[in-house]
């Protein structure tokens, strides 16, 4: 595996980390002199961030109770801190996991400096930094069938992180969520949130559901024996609501407990909301910052 990798994009804006599984796209607005700084201390704390969590992987890896474990290295402990109030439901820290690594980079930038926003991606993860007045607009996955894709946030608003889960993505899901979006205060908290609520969102035991042990797709996988989802097929309007409503008693038990702001849970072409979620067709007369989720 190379070290870790910084460049620009093509359009000279936004910078791209990699490191091993951790793929980042960083953009930052204000000052030039600002901005400039703000690059820099990302990229000088991206030099270690991976091998800090590597060197905690197997405790990681293992389910969260609710009494903290004591992690070193900061983004562990952001996972654990995000877990545990979920951990009523099995879940260990790798469910947080981008979400923490995109917390822990935006604070990283946003040392001592003094900007209007910014964004850290990390996959579709996103911790996204607001000044007083400023917003931002989001696209976000799953929508599709002619519905809108964008959800704009206010700095009053009071979400600092943005996470989608569901059994396309790129982690194993139990549930069959096209896309599940949580809207929280920050990328921990929505990644962990979102990966509970779309397994929720499920029929046990449907015949058009196909499932395989994770210990099957990935022998490191903290899931271990458990089915995770591999295949969907035709399922009747009746049981894609079912199945949806399922998710979203999770959704807005999270955000009765004030776990979550907001999500957005799409299957097969019908939605849930729970809380304020405005979905908005983007104005494709006008260019805005976007951070895909």
């Amino acid at each position: 595996m190379n070290g870790p990798q910084a460049h620009w994009l093509a359009d000279g804006r936004r910078l791209h980390l990699n490191h091993g599984p951790i793929d980042l796209v960083v953009e930052v607005f204000g000052g030039a002199d600002e901005r400039r700084a703000a690059y820099a201390q990302a990229v000088a704390r991206f030099q270690t961030i991976l091998n800090e969590l590597v060197e905690e992987l197997p405790e990681l890896r293992r389910p969260a109770s609710l009494l903290p474990r004591g992690f070193a290295g900061p983004t562990a402990r952001r996972m654990e801190a995000a877990v545990v109030p979920l951990s009523e439901s099995f879940i260990t820290p790798m469910a947080a996991v981008a979400g923490s690594v995109a917390d822990e980079m935006l604070a990283a930038l946003l040392a001592g400096r003094r900007l209007e926003r910014a964004y850290v991606n990390n996959g579709g993860d996103s911790a996204i930094h607001l000044a007083r007045g400023q917003s931002m607009t989001l696209a976000i996955a799953g929508t599709g069938h002619g519905m809108a894709d964008r959800i704009t946030i206010h700095a009053e608003d009071g979400v600092r992180g943005v996470a989608t889960s569901g059994w396309r993505g790129r982690s194993f899901s139990f549930g069959i969520a096209d896309a599940v979006t949580v809207l929280a205060r920050s990328g921990a908290e929505a990644d962990a949130a979102a990966t509970l609520i779309a397994n929720a969102v499920d029929l046990p035991g449907h015949p058009a559901i196909r499932r395989v042990p994770a210990r099957d797709l990935a022998p490191d996988s903290d899931l271990g024996d458990r089915l995770v989802t591999q295949g969907v097929g035709a399922l009747a309007p009746g049981q894609v609501a079912r199945a949806l409503d399922n998710g979203l008693a999770v959704a807005e038990d999270f955000r009765r407990r004030g776990l979550i702001a907001a999500s957005a849970l799409f299957l097969a072409g019908q939605t849930r909301i729970s809380g304020p979620v405005a979905l908005a067709a983007p104005n494709k007369h006008k260019v805005k910052e976007t951070a895909h989720a």
